[in-house]
Order: structure tokens, then C-alpha cells, then sequence
């Protein structure tokens, strides 16, 4: 993580001093459920517990750099704290007990975090959409002009893909809100379900169904896919809104705040920069989906290949994807539109985005789907070419208008009839939230 794309919350729920807190809670929580199985004396998780706010990350740290392992340099900072009593945890308990059930915990939060700013951005596209429910814009295909939309309707596309990021996020906490404590390959040898159960319990989490000595790692394979699916889409609004802003089109851009600059040699630019850096941030965060997927194939009952590029990947994936949602939310919320560049963009080709009707209606006069389209597009070519306007041409041809009068050619070229069930779709995606 850097402090550029890293929220302060991220900051603070992936440092070391979250960590290790974490990884005393687990501790203790087992500690406790032990007592209550009577394999530890009773009381001991009372008297370990208060030593939680001592826990001094650069020790454990300094600890590390001798025992070359992490979780016993912790283990052995708590007991220096917290003296004899500190001697029963980690009863039968093995590291990745606390690895992967912490990890847990902590992707929790993270979720939880990232929802809601997802609901922000999805609040504030709502209210964009209204706005702009009925707002006339040319739909494209391969970037080239194809048939009337309007600009809410193209917002509620991209408010269904991040609905959908918002399910599979849910299912992804889920899946991903599990822990083990259940030993060194997973068959309680020294503890019982019944202590795994009680613990991971009174902390939120779900023991995993048949753990190894790790949780097993397609739960992760599959929250980092979310994760990218969810980047995706933001990158796909983003993409928009930076052709949107292109000089030629002008349809809508990013506010551009007073005292901004957009150039250090150009006076005159104004950049999407937030989107582009959107764009930017969108493959960072897709690029945890490989290493996730090839963490899941570990050998046998465990080995920690897996462990390198989860301590990378994770932090930067989710606080990333957290930057990326409320810069989001903001270019939703302030983004200018520009309703008459969009029908002006809209009648700049003289009525082509008419051809299907035209061909449609060629066809219920009997003629022959090929034979019609031939008729149409010739006129359509001449008028790319600059021989005239659509509509005018269509109503000189005289095959055409063998078929079509000019009141049924007039009828094809009417917005309202192009655009009679953009309400309904609409309405179809926010009632589905």
C-alpha cells in the first residue's frame, strides 16, 4: 500500500499494530473456550486480555529478526507481558490458527468498508439517472453512431454491473468469513470442534468446513475475484466518462474545480484525470486475481507459498479498490453534463440511427429483408459520403417510396417511439437493487 491510494481506515486496519491486536483476540478467544472444555485453568484468558494495549508491534518485530518466525516472536512478547499465564495459549493450536482466522477477521472489515462506499456510489448514480432519465443521447457501437438512448438509461447499465459487484461482494464476505482452530493439519488433535466452534463464534466467524492446516484457499481465489470484477466495472464507467470528455464528443466531463490546473505547459487542458487514474488503479487490483488463483494448488496439507503474495495482495487490493470507490462517488456526483452537445451528437448524422426503422418497415410492405437493406444502406452510404441528409434522401428514392409514404418514412425518425421503453428498463434496474 502507499498513503496516495491508501484510505486512512486501510492504513490503520492493515498496519502491524491491527495485526497483532488480532492475533491476540484469536488467542484469547481460544484460551477462553479451552477453559471452558477444562483444559486450561480457569481464568487465564481474564488475566491475559488487559495486556492487549501493550502489545508493541517494533518488539515483536525486533523478536522476528532472531526467531525468524513471526507468530512465536509474537508468542513470545505476549508472555513477556503477561507472564505465566501466557504459557497456556497456544494450546494445540498451530500457527495458522491465528494467521487465517485473523486474515478473516480483517477481510470482514475490509468488506464491510468497501460496501459502504459502494452504497454511496451507487446512491449517487441513482440520483444521476433520474436526472437524466429522459435526457436524449446516441447509443454507439465499435464508437461509431448506432441507435437513440437516452443518458440515464446509460448510467443504469452501469449502475446494474456494480449492483451485481455488490452481490458478489456479499457472497464473497460470506465465503471468506471463516477460520480454523483445529491444529497442525486440521484434525484436532490436541482441541476439539466443539473449542473451534465456541471461539471462532464469539468473534464472528464460521469454522471452515474441513480445514488442512489452512483455510482453504479458493475462499480467497474467490473474494479477490470479486474484487476485480468490481474494479472492472468501475474501469468501464470510467472509460466512458473519459470518451465522453474527448473534445470531439463533449457530451459530459469531470468538474473541473476552480484553481485546478490541467497542464503544466497548456493553460488551456482540462484532463479526466480522476478517471483515468481510475483506469490505472482498476488493473492494480485485478492483478490480485491471478496469484490468487494459483494460491489455491498449496501441497498436501499446507505449505506457505501462498503466504508472500497474501500479505501484498490483499492490503493493496481492497484499500485500492476503497480509494477507487469514493473517487468514484465523486465523479458520479459532480460530473457535468451537457445535454445539448448530446442531441446535437445525436442529429449530427442527419437521422442514420433511422436506418433499422426504415428497414423494418420496408419489410412489413413485403419486401425481402436483403433486398431492403440494400435499399437502405444506399441511401445511408450516400449520406456518410455528404450527398444529403438521410431522411431526405429516403423520401428522392423512388424504390422507397414504392413501398413507404412519406408520413410512414416521417414516423421512423421519432424519438419517442425510439425511446418508449427506456422507462421500464430503468425502472427495471433501480427497483432491482
Amino acid at each position: 500500500m502507499i498513503p496516495r491510494y491508501t484510505p486512512a481506515e486501510f492504513q490503520d486496519l492493515w498496519s502491524q499494530k491491527r495485526k497483532y491486536e488480532t492475533w491476540f483476540d484469536i488467542e484469547v478467544a481460544a484460551c477462553r473456550a479451552m477453559e471452558g472444555a477444562g483444559l486450561v485453568p480457569a481464568g487465564t484468558a481474564d488475566a491475559v486480555a488487559p495486556f492487549r494495549a501493550q502489545l508493541d508491534p517494533d518488539a515483536i518485530d525486533e523478536i522476528e529478526k532472531v526467531t525468524r518466525h513471526d507468530v512465536i516472536a509474537f508468542l513470545t512478547h505476549v508472555e513477556g507481558l503477561a507472564g505465566e499465564p501466557a504459557r497456556w495459549l497456544h494450546r494445540g493450536m498451530t500457527s495458522s490458527d491465528v494467521l487465517d482466522s485473523s486474515l478473516a477477521l480483517l477481510l470482514v472489515e475490509a468488506t464491510d468498508k468497501l460496501l459502504l462506499r459502494l452504497d454511496a456510489v451507487l446512491k449517487a448514480l441513482r440520483g444521476r439517472i433520474e436526472e437524466h432519465r429522459r435526457t436524449p443521447a446516441i447509443g454507439r457501437s465499435h464508437g461509431i453512431h448506432a441507435e437513440p438512448t437516452t443518458f440515464g438509461l446509460i448510467l443504469a447499465g452501469h449502475y446494474a454491473e456494480l449492483a451485481r459487484g455488490r452481490k458478489r461482494l456479499e457472497v464473497a464476505r460470506y465465503e471468506i468469513a471463516v477460520g480454523k482452530i483445529a491444529g497442525a493439519v486440521g484434525t484436532y488433535a490436541h482441541l476439539t470442534p466443539g473449542i473451534e466452534a465456541e471461539a471462532l463464534d464469539s468473534l464472528g466467524l464460521r469454522p471452515e468446513t474441513a480445514s488442512t492446516q489452512v483455510v482453504a484457499r479458493d475462499r480467497h481465489a474467490a473474494y479477490v475475484s470479486a474484487l476485480g470484477i468490481l474494479a472492472a466495472g468501475i474501469e468501464r464507467l470510467s472509460t466512458n466518462v473519459r470518451h465522453w470528455q474527448r473534445t470531439e464528443v463533449g457530451e459530459a466531463e469531470e468538474h473541473f474545480k476552480k484553481g485546478q490546473k490541467g497542464s503544466s505547459a497548456m493553460p488551456h487542458k482540462r484532463n479526466p484525470v480522476l478517471t483515468e487514474n481510475l483506469c490505472g488503479l482498476g488493473r492494480v487490483v485485478r492483478a490480485a486475481v491471478v496469484p490468487g488463483l494459483e494460491n489455491v494448488a498449496l501441497w498436501h496439507e499446507r505449505d506457505i507459498s501462498h503466504s508472500s503474495a497474501e500479505r501484498m495482495m490483499l492490503p493493496d487490493a481492497t484499500a485500492t479498490l476503497a480509494f477507487m470507490l469514493d473517487r468514484l462517488r465523486g465523479v458520479v456526483a459532480d460530473l457535468v453534463v451537457y445535454p445539448d452537445r448530446l442531441r446535437q451528437n445525436l442529429d449530427q448524422t442527419g437521422g442514420l440511427w433511422a436506418s433499422e426503422g426504415i428497414l423494418l418497415a420496408l419489410i412489413g410492405q413485403g419486401l425481402g429483408r436483403q433486398e431492403a437493406y440494400v435499399l437502405v444502406q444506399r441511401n445511408a452510404m450516400k449520406a456518410f459520403e455528404g450527398e444529403g441528409e438521410f431522411r431526405a434522401l429516403l423520401q428522392k428514392d423512388a424504390d422507397i417510396r414504392a413501398k413507404l409514404s412519406a408520413d410512414e418514412i416521417d414516423r421512423q425518425f421519432d424519438l419517442n417511439h425510439a425511446l418508449a421503453h427506456v422507462d421500464t428498463i430503468i425502472d427495471r434496474v433501480l427497483e432491482g437493487d
